[in-house]
């Protein structure tokens, strides 16, 4: 749960700190806005991708379903600077399915979280074979980093790829091309 005070608070000392005055019109209500945007920005703390992978359907056809170009944004841990970009998964049945929108909205769990982009991958491919327990999954994340972009290295347009293999395409190289072939 976000503490809305303590967030204000900290914005406050942080403006202080890199010489602002706090008392300047355009920053009078600055640590409150950033306190209301924390609850929607990391509204994934207090949500488990349980909720929405849970409530299955029974299918006979167990054949690959791809859900691609899921948009998320995120923050990187590290640096509390935004990163985004798309998620894409790919998993094969077991019997059952999930509504598509399910698998977006276990991104956004994740994603609305101070996150490493190789901790999200993973950890939505876990929840993927936890839950609705398919024969496998793989999971594609391509983001830009703001931490890369617009200080340190400094290379705005790079993208970061993680890729993490579950169950039947940790070891089938034909079933990740066809992923591959289709994103």
């Amino acid at each position: 749960m976000v503490n809305q005070k303590k967030i204000e608070e900290a914005v406050k000392l942080f403006l202080e700190g890199i010489g602002e005055d706090l008392s300047r019109e355009g920053l009078l209500e600055t640590p409150e806005r950033i306190a209301r945007m924390c609850t929607e920005i990391f509204a994934g703390m207090d949500e488990e991708p349980s909720a929405h992978l849970t409530k299955t359907f029974p299918i006979e056809n167990n054949e690959i379903v791809i859900e691609k170009d899921i948009v998320f944004y995120s923050v990187c841990e590290h640096h509390l600077l935004p990163f985004y970009g798309k998620a894409h998964i790919a998993y094969v049945p077991d019997g059952s399915v999930v509504g598509l929108s399910k698998l977006a909205r276990t991104v956004e769990v994740y994603a609305k979280r101070p996150q490493i982009q190789e901790q999200m991958t993973a950890q939505i491919a876990d929840s993927i074979m936890r839950y609705l327990k398919p024969q496998g999954v793989m999971v594609v994340v391509e983001a830009e980093h703001m931490c890369m972009t617009m200080r340190g290295v400094k290379k705005p347009g790079s993208r970061t790829t993680t890729i993490v293999k579950r169950g039947c395409f940790k070891e089938d190289l034909q079933l990740q091309n066809e992923v591959f072939r289709i994103l």
